[in-house]
């Protein structure tokens, strides 16, 4: 790559890293929270489907500004944005306020992936834009990863408000993106073509590819649901819930997992640029539902650890394909849009997800009295993975893969 391209890469990278960092906060402190503001676990994990929730309105509103009027502002302003509003986090008196905190943060983290991914995919060569995709998507897992290490180091010192306001510091990159990184060379090619349309080059990609709108929805609902089913309770799964691990070694087993997800994406994202996006997905999937026995029904550490590392590997794997896959198949004038949207439309019907989990341990698959997230876990995960491998394949119907396409020569 150009200095200009690992700068923009860079800038991408850690701004949806330190985005996904500050998501899971809340995910390895949910029984923490619980205690603190005198609550049951579910009515927390609500602060979850809150930000889920919210994520869509984000990627529309940062995702038109983008489509219109560049990235790179955009970019900065959500950044700006989730952090200001984690530090905010960490001086919440009630559920309530957390709770609005949450949602409202959900508006950010929804608008940085679509225009960090974007603007990445847009400055990349497109022969190597699998290895770099799956790189860029797997700093959703280091922000995992750190949140993991954070609970380890951190929450011992200061409890979980000193970890949220740590959740500011991505507020620095700012100063990064400002100095170094240039607008999308491809946004600024295509620009006539957007004032020719009025501006409302939503509405015009809408109005011609709905399908395509329609159908990325549907796979982003199976994505999220595979992620978040895998992630969202598998703290409270080794911790409290059922397995009884202690915080620190709650915060290991949780970065040793992330881990497994860094490698798998960046495996199959250069795999994907062999053998094709979605082939490659379809194989992570395929792997994922051969591990569940493996992830979900062991108590010794050391099979826990390489349980958590394992399906990971697999469900990061197959996400580790998607900035690219969504931005090769997106309307060329909405690339701005397209890949958040969908993704975040995801997120939104995939929001209960936690919850249904949750409800499926203490209620179906309960043992005398006890919660059996294991079971809960497994059965859900198996489903989103065939969904995920279903839809996946199906696509070749609705879009073309459009694998190392030149952005620049795609017709609007």
């Amino acid at each position: 790559m150009t200095s200009v391209q690992r700068k923009t890469f860079v800038a991408s990278f850690l701004g949806w890293t330190l985005d996904a960092f500050d998501y899971f906060l809340v995910i390895v402190v949910v029984s923490q929270l619980a205690t603190d503001f005198k609550v049951a676990v579910g009515q927390v994990l609500i602060a979850v489907t809150l930000t889920l929730a919210m994520r869509p309105l984000g990627a529309l509103i940062f995702g038109w500004i983008a489509d219109r009027y560049g990235r790179r502002t955009p970019l900065m302003i959500a950044i700006a944005l989730y952090s200001l509003l984690e530090l905010a986090t960490a001086f919440s008196p009630n559920l309530t306020v957390f709770l609005i905190l949450r949602a409202l943060f959900g508006i950010a983290m929804g608008g940085e992936w679509g225009l960090g991914s974007a603007l990445a995919m847009e400055a990349l060569p497109a022969k190597s834009r699998g290895l770099f995709s799956g790189i860029l998507q797997e700093g959703y897992a280091v922000g995992n990863l750190l949140a993991g290490l954070a609970l380890a180091w951190i929450f011992p010192l200061v409890g979980w408000r000193g970890m949220f306001a740590v959740g500011v510091v991505p507020a620095i990159l700012i100063f990064f993106i400002r100095s170094h990184v240039p607008e999308s060379a491809v946004w600024l090619s295509g620009k006539h073509e957007r004032f020719k349309a009025g501006g409302d080059v939503l509405l015009a990609a809408l109005k011609k590819s709905w399908p395509l709108f329609l159908y990325g929805a549907a796979m982003m609902t199976a994505f999220n649901a595979l992620s978040h089913g895998t992630q969202d309770l598998y703290p409270t799964f080794v911790g409290k819930g059922q397995l009884h691990f202690d915080p620190r070694t709650v915060g290991y087993l949780t970065a040793f997992a992330s881990f497994g997800a860094i490698v798998g994406g960046i495996s199959f994202g250069a795999l994907s640029q062999r053998i094709g996006r979605r082939y490659a997905i379809a194989l992570a999937a395929v792997l994922g539902a051969l591990v569940v026995p493996l992830w979900a029904f062991n108590h010794a550490f050391a099979l826990v650890a390489l349980g958590g590392f394992a399906m990971q590997f697999a469900v990061q794997g197959a996400w580790g394909i998607i900035p690219a896959h969504l931005n090769e198949i997106a309307p060329a004038l909405a690339r701005g849009t397209f890949p958040g949207f969908v993704y975040q439309i995801g997120n939104l019907l995939s929001s209960p997800t936690s919850q249904v989990i949750a409800a499926l341990a203490v209620g179906t698959f309960a043992a005398d009295g006890a919660p059996d997230y294991a079971k809960a876990m497994a059965v859900f995960t198996l489903c989103a993975l065939a969904a995920v491998a279903i839809l996946t394949l199906l696509g070749r119907f609705v879009v073309p893969e459009n694998r190392d396409a030149d952005f620049a020569e795609l017709a609007p």
